[in-house]
């Protein structure tokens, strides 16, 4: 099986039960933080051992190094800072380890324990020159922008042991997976050569057809269908209707032991390229051996070019840095004239008007009109699922 990323084998934060009642008991006596929805989330990934070899939160300088060159000072190759920001650093400051608190979860329970390295003060300049370099753009409307430059102006470094995973098992039980779960799974499935496919939204016939082409350009032994389930921007479709479409979609549409639907905790960026090459390293730690990449891969509005995503890996991943393999695609539609989804790039002789395109508005227009997508675009059965949810939010 391909190795993890920056290791020989993984090393996830999450703790043994036995470990977890001694830190619990522990944390009685120590200075607790409330983190951020950002924080918890990169907690919940060092804990599922999706940002394998990272042991905890960056400092300052490793932040800087990450986002100018995407590497940290000591040389590991990695795309986006790992950060705890803090705007209000009374409650721990002087403490050398501290208890972090879920912010998602009711209570506020106790999510990990933390060494701390350092806490640092980020300057207005900093943290604009750091938006610009993960996001391409400082412009407060891009939703990752926003988010990154309220998150406070306090860098809390150092490693963490992680007791639980917030509220991802508890609500998505059958689709929630660690990437030790996902390496365990690929490994007693028998499968070999294993395409990753990425999603924050329903899969229609576009996507389902995509990771059928990848699977047998690359003569690949299975798919895993990996979505993100923490928090999206408005508007966006809640994680478990997705969950209930892209299933419904597999057990009609699939063979039997070539998908793994699968989910992961972490809070979208919408980082366009960064968010892509981010995305290989953590499908490398879980396993996969390919990731498809498509047109706009993670982006959001205009803020990235179309195939931005994908030359990010020629121009600024070094050779050697990751082993997993990107899959390129290009935008995938039903051609009329052909009478199946392609990839519109390698349909020749054909025009715009040979293809079924729809917006996005268009389509959450019709499904909140209660008037289902034609066949060739979505599944009457994923339809059928995203109207009814559209009929709640309209009701």
């Amino acid at each position: 099986m391909i190795k993890p990323h920056g290791s020989e084998s993984l090393d996830p934060r999450i703790v043994s039960a036995d470990r977890a009642q001694q830190l619990l008991a522990e944390a009685e006596s120590l200075p607790s933080l409330l983190l951020n929805s950002a924080a918890a989330a990169n907690a919940v990934m060092l804990g599922a051992g999706y940002f394998n070899p990272l042991k905890g939160y960056m400092n300052l300088a490793d932040a800087l190094s990450v986002s100018a060159s995407l590497h940290t000072e000591d040389g590991l190759f990695w795309p986006v800072p790992v950060l705890n920001m803090v705007e209000d650093i009374s409650a721990i400051e002087g403490a050398s380890r501290i208890a972090l608190r879920d912010p998602n979860t009711q209570g506020n329970p106790i999510m990990a324990v933390m060494d701390v390295a350092a806490i640092e003060k980020v300057t207005d300049e900093q943290i604009t020159q750091m938006a610009q370099q993960i996001f391409a753009t400082t412009d407060s409307e891009h939703p990752g922008v926003a988010t990154f430059t309220n998150l406070g102006r306090f860098i809390v470094s150092g490693d963490i042991e992680v007791l639980n995973l917030s509220y991802f098992q508890a609500d998505f039980p059958d689709t929630f997976r660690t990437a030790v779960e996902i390496r365990n799974e690929i490994a007693e499935r028998g499968w070999n050569k294993v395409v990753a496919f990425q999603t924050r939204n329903p899969m229609h016939r576009a996507h389902e057809e995509l990771c059928r082409m990848a699977m047998e350009r690359l003569d690949a032994d299975g798919v895993v269908i990996h979505m993100l389930l923490g928090k999206l921007k408005p508007g966006d479709i809640p994680a478990s209707v997705r969950d209930n479409c892209i299933r419904k979609m597999v057990d009609l549409y699939f063979p039997e032991n070539s998908v793994m639907v699968t989910g992961y905790g972490f809070d979208m960026l919408y980082a366009g390229p960064r968010e892509a090459v981010l995305h290989a390293v953590f499908r490398q730690n879980m396993g996969a051996t390919h990731l498809i990449v498509g047109r706009d891969h993670a982006g959001v509005g205009d803020y990235y070019g179309a195939f931005d995503a994908q030359t990010i890996f020629d121009d600024k991943v070094p050779e050697g840095a990751l082993e997993i393999e990107i899959f390129n695609a290009d935008h995938t539609a039903f051609s009329k004239k052909l009478g199946r989804v392609v990839m519109m790039n390698e349909a020749e002789d054909h025009s715009k008007e040979d293809f079924i395109l729809l917006s996005g508005t268009k389509v959450r227009q019709m499904l909140g009109e209660g008037i289902a997508p034609p066949p060739e675009f979505s599944r009457p059965e994923v339809a059928q699922i995203l109207m009814d949810y559209y009929q709640i939010q309209n009701d």
